[in-house]
């Protein structure tokens, strides 16, 4: 069983990442295999609407910018859930999270067959480092993006620098929660 862990900010020691480590963490003491990826050090482009804003993903499920979005796919795809970690900016999801999911979700939509990701688990956490303005909002974009890609929400944890301490033992146990799902899927 294999989770695998976006980290969509920029800081792999801050809030963000801390949510996603201790989600992994409860994940690894369940006994699940977890992969860790800071998006920030990936190169991951901006779709460029091809055409008249359809290009391959739309007739053949796959995108023509080569860079590391096709790796990170495939390895979403061999998952059996992802927990995705973003900063809340501006009451939405990291600039890096937007421009993959965008693109994530033109591929796994069109094409032939059904998207490889449909019916997989996914654990969203909107990290607020200040009062929790915009959490709300931020959730709401992550849970549209698991529609579009038809990814079950198992939880969307929000939290902000206030709540912290609490929230890490809520992010370790709701990683172990997960594996206790997907043993039972």
């Amino acid at each position: 069983m294999l989770i695998v862990g976006l980290n969509a900010s920029p800081n792999e020691d801050g809030l963000t990442a801390s949510m996603l480590k201790q989600t992994l963490e409860g994940a690894t003491q369940a006994s699940a295999e977890t992969a860790l990826v800071h998006m920030k050090t990936l190169d991951l482009l901006a779709c460029r609407q091809c055409g008249n804003g359809w290009g391959l993903c739309r007739s053949e499920g796959r995108c023509i910018i080569e860079d590391d979005f096709q790796a990170l796919r495939e390895q979403l795809r061999r998952a059996n859930a992802i927990v995705i970690s973003t900063p809340v900016y501006y009451g939405e999801v990291s600039e890096v999270a937007k421009s993959f999911l965008d693109r994530l979700r033109r591929c796994e939509n069109a094409g032939p067959g059904d998207s490889p990701l449909e019916g997989r688990f996914l654990l969203g956490i909107a990290a607020a480092g200040g009062s929790g303005g915009g959490i709300v909002s931020c959730q709401q974009i992550l849970e549209r993006y698991s529609q579009h890609l038809r990814l079950c929400v198992f939880d969307l944890i929000p939290v902000t620098r206030l709540t912290r301490e609490y929230k890490l033992e809520t992010a370790r146990r709701a990683g172990e929660a997960l594996v206790r799902a997907l043993q039972c899927d």
